[in-house]
C-alpha cells in the first residue's frame, strides 16, 4: 500500500477505495489464473463445451424398442407409437449393441453444439415412445372451464362463443378437473407446441391472473391502480 500512496495520495477517499479495490482484484486474479495454468488445467475459448458432454454420452435403448438409422434418419418404434426425424447430415449416427453412439467431424464451435443437440433429439425420441411425455395446464376465472367433446377440447373462457380445438394426430387430450387440462403425446416438441396453442388462447393477465397457465408457472402480477378517495 505504501507502494502506491504517492500516487492516490492527491484523490478523493472513494475514488482511493476503487483504486485499491481494482488493484487487489488484478493481483488475485494474476495468482488464481497462475495456479490453473501451473495444475494443468484449460480454459475453452470456444462455446459448446457442454453440449459437447452431453452428446459422447450412449444412448441406452430399453427393451421393446427398435432403432433403425438410414442416412441420418432416425426411426424409434416402440410401445407408445413410432418417431422419424431427419437429424443433420455432418454428424455421424452408430447403433452399437443396446446403445446409440453419436459423433462429431471437427472440434468447431457448431458442430460441438450439433452434437449435444442430435443426441438430445435422439433421447427425447427413444423417451417418447417409451414413457411419453405430457404438460399439464390450468384454467384460472369465475366461469372459467374446460371439457373433452370427442376428439375436440372445448374451452369457456371468457369470450362470447366456447373455442372448439382438435387434437392434433399422435396427441392425447385429457381433462380431470373443469379447470385442469393434460397433454400427452410421445413426440415432446409436438405435446409443447399444442400446449402452448392451449395457452395462447387466454394468456394470463397481470392484474388478477385471469386465464390459461402451465402447471407451476408463475404469473407476476401487478398491484392494481387505486383512486385518491374524495
Amino acid at each position: 500500500m505504501l507502494l502506491y500512496g504517492s500516487l492516490i495520495y492527491n484523490v478523493s477517499a472513494n475514488r482511493r477505495r476503487k483504486f485499491i479495490y481494482r488493484l487487489v482484484r488484478t493481483e488475485y486474479l494474476k495468482r488464481a489464473l497462475g495456479d490453473i495454468s501451473e495444475r494443468g488445467l484449460i480454459i475453452s475459448r470456444t462455446g459448446g463445451a457442454l453440449m459437447s458432454r452431453i452428446g459422447k454420452k450412449p444412448i441406452d435403448i430399453p427393451a421393446g424398442v427398435n432403432v433403425d438409422i438410414k442416412d441420418n434418419v432416425v426411426t424409434v418404434k416402440g410401445p407408445k407409437g413410432t418417431l422419424t426425424k431427419e437429424m443433420h447430415k455432418d454428424m455421424t449416427i452408430k447403433k452399437e449393441g443396446d446403445h446409440i453412439i453419436v459423433s462429431r467431424p471437427s472440434d468447431e464451435k457448431i458442430h460441438k453444439s450439433l452434437h449435444g443437440l442430435t443426441r438430445t433429439l435422439i433421447n427425447n425420441m427413444v423417451e417418447g415412445v417409451t414413457k411419453g411425455f405430457e404438460k399439464a395446464l390450468e384454467i384460472n376465472g369465475v366461469g372459467y372451464r374446460a371439457q373433452k367433446q370427442g376428439n375436440k377440447l372445448v374451452l369457456n373462457i371468457g369470450y362470447s362463443h366456447p373455442v372448439e380445438m382438435e387434437e392434433p394426430a399422435g396427441i392425447t387430450v385429457e381433462v380431470p378437473a373443469p379447470n385442469k387440462i393434460v397433454v400427452k403425446g410421445c413426440d415432446k416438441q409436438a405435446v409443447g407446441e399444442f400446449a402452448a396453442k392451449i395457452r395462447a388462447q387466454r394468456v394470463p393477465e397481470v392484474y388478477l391472473g385471469k386465464g390459461i397457465k402451465y402447471e407451476n408457472e408463475v404469473i407476476r402480477r401487478k398491484a392494481g391502480k387505486t383512486g385518491a378517495k374524495a
